[in-house]
């Protein structure tokens, strides 16, 4: 006898009209597996049940209910389930001016600040999330502005700092920039890396070294995150998925629709939908 089928997965990423600098996500994640990727902006998370496990260049953090994750931005992370049942999260993507707006205004930090811990047990500030996502969802743009400023300055305070600027001093530095810039220029037909290499006067495996430690990720990895950041931008204004996907490279829809989906957590069509709808009354979400 066959048993119970178990929870399913849902997602939905969103923005509330009246913030366009704070991206939402509310998921069940069960198979889901985040790859390598990073954020321009910053990551606010907060595990209402199961357990996430986020993978960062200094070890895996183990997320459950109360826990607050945070990612500085253009940090590498992977996300997965840490238990069976998989994890129910949500989930703050404010943008770095957001930030360090709040920071120059609530806080004596100055320049660029970022968070000094990945995950902490923060009762208060994973409530707070979940009241942005709230009054998000009631379409109440002043109470989600007004929560999350209480927030982000509580944990800016707690855990926050000025980021150290960094500088490609070092000739592998100077090269993972100067490759990366060519991914960006050619990003439909990229060089091979031999051919990379041989363009910027280095080897294969040195460019290959100094990439992955610059930028947390090799080459390839990189290139199909900024594709996905690039297809993001040409959706939010408009452009069809099937055009997206040519213009970033990706050799149809189902290719971008499996690397979008892995990366952001929802489909491309899924992610303009929301974010063409003129937000009126709150969604009914599963879970």
């Amino acid at each position: 006898m066959a048993g119970a089928p178990g929870p399913a997965e849902w997602a939905r990423y969103w923005q509330c009209a009246e913030l366009p600098d704070l991206d939402l996500l509310r998921a069940r994640y069960i198979r889901h597996t985040f790859p390598r990727h990073s954020h321009e902006g910053y990551v606010f998370g907060t595990i209402t049940q199961g357990v996430e496990e986020v993978g960062l260049p200094g070890g895996t953090v183990h997320a459950g209910p109360g826990t607050v994750v945070m990612i500085n931005p253009e940090v590498p992370h992977t996300a997965r389930a840490g238990v069976p049942e998989g994890w129910v999260y949500a989930t703050l993507y404010p943008s770095a001016q957001v930030i360090n707006d709040i920071a120059a205004e609530a806080t004596t930090l100055r320049g660029t600040v970022g968070f000094t811990e990945t995950g902490v047990a923060d009762a208060y500030a994973a409530r707070l999330i979940g009241e942005v996502h709230r009054a998000a969802e009631e379409g109440n743009a002043l109470a989600a502005d007004s929560v999350l400023r209480v927030m982000v300055t509580r944990l800016l305070t707690r855990y926050g700092s000025a980021l150290p600027a960094r500088t490609a001093r070092a000739a592998g530095a100077r090269d993972a920039a100067r490759a990366r810039a060519v991914l960006e220029s050619r990003m439909t037909e990229p060089p091979t890396l031999e051919a990379l290499a041989t363009e910027l006067g280095t080897s294969p495996f040195a460019l290959l070294r100094a990439f992955k430690k610059q930028y947390g990720m090799p080459p390839h990895t990189w290139l199909t995150d900024a594709r996905v950041r690039r297809a993001r931008r040409m959706l939010d204004a408009g452009t069809a998925p099937a055009v997206a996907a040519a213009e970033v490279g990706f050799t149809d829809q189902p290719h971008l629709n499996r690397h979008f989906t892995r990366i952001v957590g929802v489909p491309p069509g899924a992610y303009q939908r929301e974010r063409a709808r003129t937000y009126k009354t709150g969604p009914d979400l599963p879970g």
